[in-house]
């Protein structure tokens, strides 16, 4: 192949025995068994077993070789006996006897963490020298698997008609969303440019530029709080657009493709649910589910009874009621014979969480037990039990808070239970859309209207209901995608009329002085003739880790910052020298 190869390990195979050939790699370990020397030879692709004899001129140098050195090494490709094939390997069946080898590159530092080892060094080590750690064989799997996945991805849309197409990396600080990383200008004293949050305005000019469908897989960058799913500073997504697209076009596409790559990219005995995927709008996954991250894997779901416990007997709920609180129930599925410690220990959890508890009511020899049973009306418990077809083997969890309260907690309920109970299918990916987002909400202290999520999404009926309709009912058309439990991402039919983008800033308090200060390329832009145009952004970095079986974002992304947004390798962020400042016409504080 050239003058430190001829062949990847992966390569080496029982076709090449007989064949004297060089490779080269890393030493991933050594075995002295003193009359025989075998090194394991490590490339980024496999793994190659080396072997020499105490008899040959180099045994003595060779054993001095540590973990981590790159050497260069030649000889015999020969069949290995058959108690010591390793089927794991693609070169398993074979070894490579040296006859002469060079060291590229010397282990000179004791090793902070071992390579050909899965121990967890813990977040601070690995990121450290996350050099070190992306050569071990998890992470190259991680990030093979990423470049495997974004060359599909680029097929896929290429195939649809897509163009990939870049965005600018310095631009305008966004009015919206997270905190914007700012770049200040030394031409400009005193002005700053912004790191784009995301190419939503840009990809929405390219629509007004006349390009059909647009895609790539941008660069994000937030300056956000890290959480276990979300990476602070920079992540990817597979962010696109389309023109003269309804929000059935938007949902075909981007099911089709997250489907094409689950479907491809899956670890073996996982399956995903069919095409199309389960639309489910907003208002009835928050009924079901408490939240619009439903995980459909969980079975478990929130069943409002508020009304059976009016006239109940159960004196601290009907007062609560009295003030506009809901009463949520989960019949625990699969409990049966559940000892009360179990339910002790969810009320336990539940005050841990900040909650004054969580009432419960589990069934022996079909009679209710448990504290909400002695003094719930037995015709209310009866009428309760029959009308939501509960059954007296599973435990009912019960509660009662105000509404936002309710569904909140009632979703960290559904997941606690889920996970106690082992009710979860991890051997399935369930996707799914949650549709018709309110367009506006109200600030219960302040009685306000304002956007609930995207100011330029499309409303539900146009210019009509921004005029005719009660804010509080106008629905958006706005999306997101879900699998389970995990948002990938969430997109929307803009607002591409700057009639209706006036009025549906008006009913908010915005004037148009507003839109215009703030988004003035794109409202202008709409002044000539825009088509109609949606989009979506799928999270590559979520992607990934759904497909990993991670549950920590920072498994799938190379170089990521630690939970306090540090880059521990490159010593960032990093003060600034005096004349650097100066330059830029700052001061330190």
């Amino acid at each position: 192949m050239n003058k430190y190869r001829d062949y990847y390990l992966k390569d080496i195979n029982i076709s090449l025995v007989g064949k004297n050939i060089t490779v080269s790699g890393w030493v991933n370990r050594s075995r002295d068994h003193g009359n025989l020397l075998f090194v394991d030879l490590r490339d980024s692709t496999s793994l190659l077993q080396c072997v020499v004899d105490n008899s040959s001129d180099i045994f003595s140098k060779l054993s001095k070789v540590k973990n981590e050195d790159v050497i260069q090494v030649s000889g015999l490709i020969t069949k290995r006996s058959e108690d010591t094939i390793n089927p794991n390997l693609e070169s398993g069946e074979v070894e490579l006897q040296i006859e002469n080898f060079i060291i590229l590159s010397s282990c000179s530092k004791n090793l902070p963490l071992e390579v050909n080892s899965d121990n967890d060094y813990g977040e601070e080590v690995r990121l450290k020298y996350r050099y070190l750690d992306l050569r071990r064989s998890k992470m190259q799997k991680n990030i093979k698997l990423r470049y495997d996945v974004i060359n599909h991805v680029r097929k896929f849309m290429n195939s649809e008609g897509f163009m990939e197409l870049a965005t600018p990396i310095l631009t305008a600080p966004s009015p919206e969303g997270a905190r914007d990383y700012l770049v200040p200008s030394r031409i400009h004293k005193g002005s700053f440019y912004a790191l784009p949050q995301a190419p939503q305005q840009f990809k929405q000019l390219y629509i007004a530029s006349g390009i059909d469908k647009y895609f790539q897989i941008a660069p994000c960058f937030r300056d956000e709080d890290s959480r276990a799913d979300r990476s602070p500073g920079e992540f990817y997504q597979i962010d696109m657009e389309m023109s003269f697209a309804t929000q059935e076009d938007v949902l075909d596409i981007i099911s089709r493709l997250l489907f094409n790559i689950f479907d491809n990219f899956k670890s073996q005995g996982k399956s995903i649910n069919s095409l199309p995927f389960p639309l489910i709008s907003y208002k009835k996954s928050i009924e079901d589910f408490g939240c619009d991250k439903p995980d459909l894997r969980n079975p478990l779901r929130l069943v409002n009874v508020t009304d059976f416990f009016k006239g109940s007997g159960l004196q601290i709920f009907e007062s609560l009621i009295d003030k506009g609180a809901i009463v949520n129930c989960i019949q625990a599925i699969n409990s049966d014979g559940k000892a009360r410690s179990f339910y002790d220990n969810l009320n336990k959890w539940a005050q841990e969480q900040g909650k004054k508890g969580l009432g419960y009511m589990n069934f022996e020899n079909l009679e209710a037990k448990g504290p909400l049973s002695k003094n719930f009306n037995p015709e209310k418990l009866s009428e309760m039990m029959k009308a939501n077809n509960f059954n007296k083997k599973d435990g009912l969890l019960f509660i009662c808070d105000m509404p936002h309260d309710a569904y909140d907690f009632g979703s960290k309920v559904i997941a606690k239970v889920g996970d106690e109970l082992e009710l979860i299918d991890k051997s399935r990916y369930e996707f799914c859309w949650i549709i018709d987002y309110p367009m506006y909400e109200k600030d219960p202290s302040t009685g306000k209207i304002d956007f609930s999520h995207n100011p330029f999404s499309m409303p539900q009926g146009g210019m009509d209901v921004l005029i005719n309709n009660n804010p509080i009912d106008i629905l958006a058309y706005q999306y997101d995608i879900v699998c389970n439990g995990i948002e990938l991402s969430s997109g929307a039919i803009r607002n591409h009329r700057p009639d209706i983008m006036k009025k549906a800033f008006e009913i908010a308090g915005y004037n148009e002085e507003t839109i215009k200060s703030k988004f003035s390329a794109l409202f202008e832009a709409f002044h000539y003739g825009v088509p109609p145009h949606g989009g979506c952004a799928p999270g590559l970095d979520r992607i990934i880790m759904l497909l990993t079986d991670n549950e920590n974002i920072r498994e799938v992304i190379a170089f990521p910052f630690n939970q306090k947004a540090q880059d521990l390798m490159m010593n960032a962020p990093v003060d600034i020298e005096d004349r650097q400042l100066k330059e830029l016409s700052i001061k330190k504080l």
